[in-house]
């Protein structure tokens, strides 16, 4: 690991962010949360997955 998440750790422990940042973050992380569990439940729709285009390339 590099310095910087220490450092970023230790500047949280010294000043700790707001109560709406938190709430923020826990939002943030519970939607993601959310989609995942939906696309795990109910699995990838078809409307949403491309067609045609080799891997790694930009079809023009």
């Amino acid at each position: 690991m590099t310095l910087r998440p220490f450092l970023r750790m230790s500047k949280w422990a010294r000043k700790p962010p707001s109560w709406k940042r938190v709430r923020l973050y826990l939002i943030v992380i519970g939607l993601c949360l959310a989609l995942f569990a939906w696309e795990r439940v109910f699995g990838w729709p078809d409307w949403l997955t491309l067609d045609g285009t080799p891997r790694g390339r930009i079809a023009r």
